[in-house]
């Protein structure tokens, strides 16, 4: 599941890139929403392209939250909800029926730009390794979403997820799953008011290929919650006797 990323991307290069213009919402951003790990279980504010302001990027929390709470309360609300994955995460395969999701599949989907993102590969004996994903390219890599706005004006989203694809079977080889990430192609798709249900699952399905992106083993610092992760030298590789697997 995709529960960290990284963002290193200034708010500047993300707009050009998607050809947005930057309007801040309820909650205002302390700095740029720049991470080189950003732990989802901290919620963090971060940027996305939601459908209803197609030509805008806006600050949101990172955990999907209902219409109906107050997002002033969103640190209570995440501490109940932790048992649940804290909203991080939606599965795509149930998009059109959970009693969140299926009220913002159609009209609140979003792009959640990121530079890459980790996965935790199991290796022999249980050893946990997190792999750092990005594209080969190094461009942004562009997340499928959806998102909510509370009673009180926060809005809050989750990151899709579906089945793994072999690449990720065999370094995300536990859950086997990963994270929907459009290609380029579909950006302004994904964000169209229009899309029937049918080419909205196309688009999950048809996803970016495992050949366009990279992946490889990083320091353990991103899964301990005692280190300091957020350095610019998380996203180095570090090579592991205990990972047996060509990546």
């Amino acid at each position: 599941m995709c529960y960290s990323v990284s963002q290193t991307k200034s708010v500047q290069t993300l707009e050009h890139h998607y050809d947005v213009e930057n309007i801040l919402g309820s909650v205002k951003p302390e700095k740029d929403l720049r991470y080189y790990h950003a732990n989802g279980f901290s919620h963090p504010l971060m940027w996305i392209l939601p459908q209803e302001q197609r030509n805008s990027i806006i600050p949101s929390l990172w955990g999907i939250m209902p219409s109906n709470k107050l997002g002033a309360g969103h640190v209570e609300y995440y501490k109940n909800a932790v048992r649940f994955g804290g909203g991080l995460n939606a599965q795509s395969e149930k998009l059109f029926h959970h009693f969140i999701y299926k009220f913002s599949a159609m009209g609140r989907r979003c792009i959640v730009p990121v530079t890459g993102f980790f996965e935790p590969h199991t290796a022999p004996k249980k050893f946990k390794v997190p792999f750092y994903f990005d594209r080969q390219d190094q461009n942004p890599i562009s997340l499928a979403g959806i998102y909510n706005v509370t009673k009180d004006g926060y809005n809050t989203f989750t990151i899709l997820t579906k089945p793994a694809t072999p690449l990720f079977a065999k370094i995300h080889n536990t859950k086997l799953r990963r994270p929907v990430i459009l290609n380029d192609s579909d950006i302004d798709v994904w964000l169209d008011g229009s899309l029937s249900v049918s080419t909205i699952k196309e688009v999950i399905k048809d996803d970016m290929p495992d050949e366009l992106l990279r992946a490889y083993p990083v320091s353990k610092d991103v899964y301990n919650p005692k280190a300091h992760s957020d350095h610019k030298d998380i996203v180095l590789p570090v090579e592991y006797a205990e990972v047996a697997i060509d990546y």
